[in-house]
């Protein structure tokens, strides 16, 4: 079993106006999380798309104009990313996406390689995030210990990681970070 750990930078958080910028992923083998492939591209957009972008995206992403600039289109980046699948057979029932916030990266995903055609490869549809990992095993412990549901608890990548003792994501995000930075939670907390 392997897993695709991704990550997506965008332009902002609303999907009929806004585009990705920027896709890393690294594909993993689960059972020994040997990093079995990397992958990471701006994504170059034209003028009146980022004239639409989100400056608060901007600024936690740390994107400019030239920086996209700099970047392939998304065309050239579904090609890469539909020859990298097929040569490293992510399958359906073989591979699953683990994601900080896969409702987000899973719909602009989706403006790279469109449903029908990741349907046609059979690839995976299970996106699964950390949050709910995380909960999971945070459930069984308070049902172990006997111990009461807290009133609040913050499920952000960085509140479990700091829960663990780990770094936060650092500022300003970018896609790669973000995987290596969800890598090293995931290693943390759940375990390979």
């Amino acid at each position: 079993m392997q897993a695709i750990f991704l990550d997506i930078e965008a332009t902002g958080l609303n999907p009929s106006c806004h585009r990705v910028i920027e896709i890393a992923f690294k594909l993993v083998d689960l059972p020994t999380g040997e990093v079995k492939l990397s992958y990471e591209r701006i994504v170059k957009q034209p003028l009146e798309v980022w004239n639409k972008s989100d400056p608060v995206s901007l600024e936690i992403n740390g994107f400019t104009w030239e920086k996209i600039q700099s970047g392939v289109s998304e065309e050239v980046v579904a090609k890469e990313i539909i020859q990298l699948f097929n040569d490293h057979q992510i399958l359906r029932g073989r591979s699953i996406y683990i994601c900080q916030n896969p409702a987000f990266d899973r719909t602009f995903f989706t403006q790279l390689i469109d449903i029908p055609t990741q349907e046609s490869f059979q690839w995976p549809y299970h996106w699964l995030d950390f949050a709910s990992m995380f909960w999971a095993l945070f459930v069984e412990s308070i049902h172990d210990k006997r111990e009461s549901y807290p009133e609040e608890l913050n499920l952000s990548k960085n509140a479990i990681a700091s829960r663990y003792g780990l770094p936060v994501e650092t500022y300003p995000h970018s896609a790669l970070n973000g995987v290596e930075h969800l890598l090293l939670c995931y290693r943390t907390v759940i375990g390979f």
